[in-house]
């Protein structure tokens, strides 16, 4: 049975979800806020110290709970499969750099090619990884994206998918990031969740909202309690299913974007504590 949410200690957030913010300005505002978990989006690392990145973050007592993103593994050409790896392992790299446990993985799909042969290489990308990643003590974080991405984003589209891929590769440093934006509308959701369960797999829980009507695929997501997706209940299966992490608010919108940032992040506090 899960309990209501009734503090801020599992709460983290994204870099992303406050896009006008810098690192330091989502440190300092995070931290000052109550909230110890962030997820550093790589674009926020670009002309960064990553030693000062660090001595900020512990100055601030926060806990790194991923880097975003890494993955975007197919290609039809190999010359992009080999400069997607590069990139990976630097990925790895900053994650270790930070001190975050896991690379989130937003695996990437090539509509010249079948979505079959894109998992193909998906998992192929994965399996070469392995080992940098073993040495860092940084995991892999497959992320299921919605279908709606199938073209380009990610060839991997449902929990199903995901399992079987962490299954087929089979390390403790491969497991999936379970994102409610992408995988509420899925009827076999709670029957997946309970099979990450039993693999131990479930190394990050992404939360937001599905806005109705919504108007923008990418970046019209909802702070939790705007939109049709049961928060909680999905919750609830994953800590069923054993998993005691953050819980991490990750919205890409243009609206929230173009408000007060400070404000905003009071909202998402708010809504965290009111509908998560």
């Amino acid at each position: 049975m899960t309990t209501k949410l009734r503090d801020l200690s599992k709460l983290c957030v994204h870099t992303l979800t406050n896009k006008p913010w810098n690192l330091q300005q989502c440190v300092e505002k995070y931290s000052a806020a109550g909230i110890r978990g962030i997820t550093i989006w790589r674009n926020v690392l670009e002309n960064q110290n990553l030693n000062e990145a660090f001595t900020m973050l512990n100055d601030n007592n926060m806990s790194v709970v991923s880097i975003a993103r890494g993955g975007f593994f197919p290609s039809v050409n190999k010359p992009e499969r080999i400069k997607a790896l590069d990139d990976n392992l630097l990925a790895i790299e900053q994650a270790a750099a930070v001190g975050a446990p896991s690379v989130v993985l937003v695996c990437g799909a090539d509509g010249r090619q079948s979505l079959a042969k894109s998992r193909e290489q998906i998992k192929e990308g994965i399996i070469k990884l392995l080992p940098a990643a073993k040495a860092a003590g940084v995991k892999l974080s497959i992320e299921p994206l919605h279908p709606m991405y199938a073209a380009d984003r990610s060839a991997v589209n449902t929990l199903a998918q995901a399992n079987d891929m962490v299954e087929e590769i089979n390390s403790d440093f491969v497991g999936v990031a379970v994102d409610v934006y992408h995988l509420w509308w899925d009827n076999n959701l709670q029957s997946e969740i309970k099979r990450c369960g039993a693999n131990n797999s479930i190394f990050a829980f992404h939360i937001c909202d599905w806005n109705v009507p919504t108007t923008d695929f990418l970046n019209d997501r909802g702070l939790m309690g705007d939109g049709c997706i049961n928060v909680p209940e999905i919750r609830g299966w994953v800590e069923n299913a054993g998993f005691s992490g953050f819980n991490e608010v990750e919205i890409f919108s243009d609206k929230y974007w173009k408000i007060n940032q400070t404000d905003y992040l009071e909202k998402i506090k708010n809504a965290y504590l009111k509908y998560s």
